[in-house]
């Protein structure tokens, strides 16, 4: 009866420089052979066969920026990195891992070039969680009638970045505040522009007269963007701004004042 385990090896094979070479068609061949206590084999493995060509080192002063747009990950750019052969060519990959996985995300790939800037961005970030990122050189063989070969250089050294949000949301816009109450309870009716965000929790709505501080008026956020005061006096002006607010608490600035006046 055979065994459901799987027996695996790894063995990694440094190669001196005076071997690597960007020649096309350049290769090394590798095979395995399985030996008995005996040191006896039943012959060589399928074989591989693995281009020469020169890996390039990680890209240097790799760092990693959190915006209100996600984390931004740049890098310096490379000289060595411009290919002068057709059939070669270099790009740089950034990868994600979440903290405590395994699991590594690739977040982009840029094409090489003679600028000496480069940065993407990682807007598939989940908020308040930890990140490990890296990048390197990757490196890309096109010959004519074969397969496209990628070869990848050493990575840079690990970057850690909380994705902390401590952005507020964009501030309300387009507020307009609208008396009515002839026949009735005098109250003024608020309207604004909504904001888009998907992190919104609501809005704040503030209220002061001439010369007086302004005062929030909503004990919890306002889910949609309207607002009813009634807690008005006839012959009084009231000035009015809204903030929006997000999941997390931040809170952007005031938009614009709207103001009316409440007749006699």
């Amino acid at each position: 009866m055979k065994s459901a385990n799987k027996i695996t090896a790894s063995y990694t094979d440094t190669l001196p420089a005076q071997m690597q070479s960007n020649a096309l068609g350049a290769v090394i061949t590798y095979a395995v052979e399985v030996l008995n206590n005996d040191r006896r084999g039943a012959g060589l493995s399928n074989q591989i066969r693995v281009p020469l060509v020169r890996t390039l080192p990680p890209p240097p002063d790799f760092r990693a920026e959190v915006k209100r747009e996600g984390v931004v990950l740049s890098w310096a750019g490379d000289p060595s990195a411009v290919s002068k052969e057709p059939a070669i060519r270099y790009s740089y990959r950034v990868y994600r891992m979440p903290e405590g996985s395994t699991q590594a995300t690739l977040v982009g790939e840029l094409p090489a070039s003679a600028d000496n800037h480069f940065s993407l961005t990682d807007s598939e970030i989940e908020w308040q969680r930890t990140y490990n990122y890296r990048a390197n050189t990757v490196t890309t063989v096109h010959e004519a009638s074969k397969p496209e070969v990628l070869i990848e250089g050493d990575d840079t050294p690990e970057i850690k970045v909380f994705a902390n949000d401590v952005f507020p949301p964009a501030v309300p816009s387009g507020v307009q505040a609208v008396f009515s109450g002839p026949g009735q309870k005098p109250f003024i009716d608020l309207v604004w522009a909504p904001v888009s965000e998907v992190d919104l929790a609501g809005y704040n709505i503030y209220r002061h007269q001439e010369g007086t501080p302004a005062v929030k008026l909503n004990a919890e956020p306002v889910k949609t963007p309207a607002y009813r005061d009634a807690s008005v006096t006839p012959g009084n002006r009231y000035f009015y701004s809204v903030s929006a607010v997000d999941v997390r608490g931040n809170e952007s600035a005031g938009s614009e004042e709207a103001s009316e006046t409440v007749p006699q």
